[in-house]
């Protein structure tokens, strides 16, 4: 059977071999073996945790239904599966884990039961030790009531910080996250005696980290707080991979559980990016003490690599309640209402740990693309249409997507006035600062709507207009995005720097990358690691930017990748305006299609 999966491009070269070694280490032909393990290689592969068994027994194994290729029946698989000795029970050291149905490599079952174990301890309903009084009057400072009856939830967020071990804060672009956590640190180093709590702020990217690291900056300075209290809120964020301390072409860490980081409190931005395996080594890299708070947005794209992890953790898609004990301490300590238990008080601890973020500071009621984002969200892509297509809002629009051979002049406008103004600028910051103003946004990378189609459109039409002056691959102006981390130069996937003569050096082309501390790192442009230009970037390498205007191109026709989760991250990357170019059942099939990744982290936190 793995054979003709095989033929149909279904399953890859090493998921068959994979497959065959554990039918072979089985002792025999063991061909339910082989598929099995094949299986669970090629689910990894595909973004989820494991492969459950009882999503395909029974059925056809191709979409032409040929009955004469199907899954085993699930009892059946199970019981030889359970049999073989490379396929062990939770617990077990083998290769492959069988949990009920779900089927796991081995190191992904591990993965997934350290973070659950994890996150359970840090949410177990244990408060953590703080000064109430202390507590009370920092809330009622840095988050003053504004004459509104409904919940502060960024108030909550800092009271659920405060109090637990773990908190969670989900919210859309605009919400005020960042802005948040800055709050929460000050009331933190407001506690009798926590001076000297260190503190560490980290994000998946280095592009990411840099936006965390200006929004702390930035929100310092508004804290109604004693100045002393705002000079020990630390502004320098690094890479997840930076904080645990990469080990060159290795996938551990210096800092583990045996090792912890040497923190009091540990923040993490953008943390729909961080995959399974990340998560859990920060985890455990985490003093149980120490205070875990992650930041993110559970509606935007998941990660690249296995996992949806934060919309496992907050169990997107369902409500629940507080439990009372919480409720009671919000009440008494912050002064706010939230609904309480919807389950009772033998609900999981995580719920109490839970904070989304409902009102979005950027996009109002009048925000186009907070009304069409919502929409997307809702899976309403007839609602999402409707509004696009009013005219009724300026910060978005629709338009039907062209042929192929009519874009380059469509495009040609766009292209002008998005790109013009970076390239009369010859200070590489501010070339960064206008070129960061405008991108075009792919799902895909190849074909006519794609990434590296739009990058060559685009410096041709520049190249037409005597902006760009192109004689080989390097050139003034050229815009690059690292695609490969380089821990010796300290340029990571997703660092985006620009091409410009360099003075110092004679005019010699060099590129300009932004430095932490606000100043330009240069290089030579053969010294970098594996980059590409970025007039036009996928939406998975948007996350964790925004840009004044976006301009979202769809594909003319459904694929895998377009999801409601991808539409949602691409508009919601645009701060001012977002043009959509599309076909309307495209657009309608997407919002429908959310990315169903299968994984136990959510069963083991949730129940």
């Amino acid at each position: 059977m793995i054979e003709r999966l095989y033929q149909q491009g279904i399953l890859s070269d090493l998921e068959i071999q994979f497959g065959r070694f554990m039918a072979e280490l089985s002792g025999g032909e063991n061909p339910e073996i082989a598929l099995a393990a094949a299986m669970a290689s090629h689910y990894q592969g595909e973004g989820n945790i494991c492969f459950d068994l009882s999503s395909v027994s029974g059925k056809p194994a191709l979409e032409d239904g040929a009955e004469d290729l199907v899954f085993p029946k699930l009892k059946e698989w199970q019981a030889i599966l359970a049999k073989s000795p490379v396929v062990g029970r939770p617990g077990d050291f083998r290769p492959l884990i069988l949990a009920g149905s779900r089927l796991y490599l081995y190191r992904y079952w591990d993965y997934e039961t350290n973070l659950a174990n994890i996150l359970k301890a840090r949410t177990g309903g244990g408060w953590e030790k703080v000064d109430e009084a202390a507590l009370k009057d920092g809330l009622a400072r840095l988050f003053p009531e504004e004459g509104e009856e409904e919940t502060d939830w960024q108030k909550v967020a800092a009271f659920t910080s405060a109090m637990k071990g773990l908190c969670v804060i989900s919210g859309g672009p605009g919400t005020g996250k960042t802005f948040t956590v800055a709050k929460i640190l000050a009331l933190l180093l407001e506690q009798p005696g926590a001076e000297k709590i260190r503190i560490a702020l980290a994000a998946p990217t280095g592009k990411a980290a840099a936006r965390l690291q200006e929004a702390i900056k930035n929100s310092k300075e508004k804290l109604n707080c004693r100045e002393e209290i705002k000079k020990l809120i630390p502004e320098q964020a690094s890479t997840i991979h930076r904080l645990l301390g990469s080990v060159p072409d290795s996938p551990y860490f210096r800092h583990n559980a045996e090792n912890p980081l040497p923190a009091e409190v540990v923040v993490v931005d953008e943390a729909s990016m961080v995959d399974l395996a990340l998560l859990s080594k920060l985890g455990q890299a985490v003093p149980p003490t120490a205070r875990l708070i992650l930041l993110g947005d559970k509606d935007q794209l998941a990660s690249v690599e296995a996992g949806a992890v934060l919309g496992d953790i907050c169990d997107t898609g369902k409500a629940h309640g507080y439990s009372q004990k919480f409720c009671d301490a919000l009440k008494q300590v912050a002064g706010e209402n939230v609904a309480c238990p919807s389950e009772g008080e033998n609900g999981p601890g995580i719920r109490d740990s839970i904070i989304q973020l409902q009102r979005s500071y950027r996009f109002g009621a009048v925000s186009g693309i907070g009304e069409v984002s919502r929409a997307v969200n809702k899976g309403d892509g007839t609602r999402a249409m409707e509004l696009m297509k009013s005219g009724s809002f300026r910060d978005i629009q629709w338009k039907e997507l062209p042929r192929p051979e009519a874009m380059p002049a469509l495009l040609k406008d766009r292209i002008i006035e998005g790109f013009s103004s970076y390239l009369r600028e010859t200070d590489p910051a501010k070339a960064l600062e206008l070129f960061n103003q405008f991108r075009i946004l792919c799902a895909l990378r190849e074909g006519p709507h794609g990434v590296h189609y739009m990058n060559l459109l685009v410096e041709q039409a520049l190249r037409n207009e005597g902006l760009i002056h192109r004689d080989g691959r390097w050139y003034a102006g050229r815009p690059v995005m690292i695609t490969r981390n380089d821990y010796n130069l300290r340029l990571f996937n997703g660092d985006v720097g620009m091409t410009l003569p360099d003075p110092k050096l004679g005019n010699e082309l060099r590129v300009f990358f932004p430095a932490p501390d606000g100043s330009m790192r240069t290089f030579p442009p053969l010294r970098l690691p594996d980059h590409e230009t970025v007039y036009a970037m996928t939406v998975h390498k948007s996350q964790g930017s925004e840009f004044e205007r976006v301009l979202f191109l769809m594909p003319d026709r459904s694929v895998p990748v377009l999801t409601r989760e991808l539409v949602y991250t691409a508009i919601t990357r645009a701060k001012e305006k977002v043009e959509v170019w599309g076909k309307e059942e495209v657009f309608k099939s997407a919002v429908s299609r959310r990315i169903e990744r299968i994984s136990g982290l959510r069963q083991a936190l949730w129940g």
